[in-house]
């Protein structure tokens, strides 16, 4: 693995001044859109895009599934695969180490034998991500934004590669279930969202800083669906630019969510055209990474709002 940080003409923490280089794929921030594809290697998905049916990825059938879907993520023009074990979805029972593992390992293995693609390990767990990385994932994806495990920081200094950090205040005290609908917030307390979202996002970033992680190899997450109510990930989308001003990429994650289900009272499988709007204007409001299951749908959403607003 590959990866190399160049600063260009400028100080920490200015986006646009930091070229990232990951296995030789270059990503120059505000150029384009990149897209994080979902591999769920979960039986539980919030999405019901899981792509196992038991407790582990041992069974025959399911790793050629993985891999069918993830060809067609390449297909597309996918940048990156994200490969995550644990269900996130509002109310969902805590993975033991044991099993996550034997869920990403073989998945993110047979990504890295049979396709050219970069990927990524969605966990809060340093155990994980370090044999994740050992398997030949690139980069990790924390949900958690470092408060989860205090040993996951050293595990991205020490194997040199970019993190995301999210911001998230999930708790079962907030949280509703609806059997149609799924999981959602309610009744989250914010001084101020935005402010609030900005000052937690850069305690997870000192944090880094502390764990010696350069700015270039932080991407910041403003955590759409982690504790916040259907109108706070609303509101966030549309003022993402205020997250965007902290000086890191932003990776905006609206696939699927409930805030979209909720607002156009529709279940998982039918919010493709409300995932593609939240998609669309939050590239308009600066997200540089944006995370979606429906791959070949969302990359014309995102080739035609970069064509828009990306003009030259």
């Amino acid at each position: 693995m590959f990866i190399e940080t160049l600063v260009l003409l400028g100080s920490p923490g200015l986006m646009h001044n930091l070229k990232l280089r990951v296995n030789n794929i270059d990503f120059e921030w505000g150029e384009r859109t990149y897209v994080m594809g979902i591999l769920n290697v979960t039986p539980d998905s919030f999405s019901g895009d899981g792509l196992i049916s038991r407790h582990d990825l041992n069974s025959e059938g399911d790793l050629p599934a993985l891999l069918t879907k993830a060809r067609e993520f390449v297909s597309a023009g996918v940048d990156i695969i994200d490969v995550g074990g644990e269900s996130t979805r509002p109310g969902a029972e805590p993975l033991d180490l044991e099993n996550e593992l034997a869920r990403v390992l073989p998945a993110i293995r047979a990504l890295i034998e049979n396709l050219d693609v970069l990927v990524s390990i969605d966990t809060y767990k340093a155990p994980v991500a370090e044999a994740a990385l050992k398997a030949g994932a690139h980069m990790v994806n924390d949900v958690w934004g470092f408060h989860a495990d205090a040993e996951l920081a050293e595990v991205v200094a020490r194997n040199n590669v970019p993190v995301v950090l999210m911001h998230n205040r999930s708790s079962w005290a907030h949280a509703e279930i609806k059997e149609r609908l799924g999981g959602r917030y309610v009744g989250v307390p914010y001084d101020n969202l935005i402010e609030d979202v900005k000052q937690e996002l850069l305690e997870s970033v000192e944090i880094a800083h502390q764990a010696g992680i350069s700015d270039s190899h932080i991407i910041l997450d403003p955590g759409i669906g982690f504790g916040k109510t259907v109108e706070q990930n609303l509101e966030l989308i549309n003022r993402l630019e205020e997250v965007k001003s902290l000086g890191y990429p932003v990776l905006l994650g609206p696939s699927r969510k409930s805030f979209i289900g909720y607002t156009l009272d529709l279940p998982p499988d039918q919010r493709v055209e409300g995932t593609a709007a939240a998609v669309a204007v939050g590239i308009v409001r600066g997200a540089d990474i944006v995370r979606v299951h429906d791959v070949p749908y969302l990359m014309r959403v995102v080739r035609m709002t970069d064509a828009i607003v990306r003009r030259t």
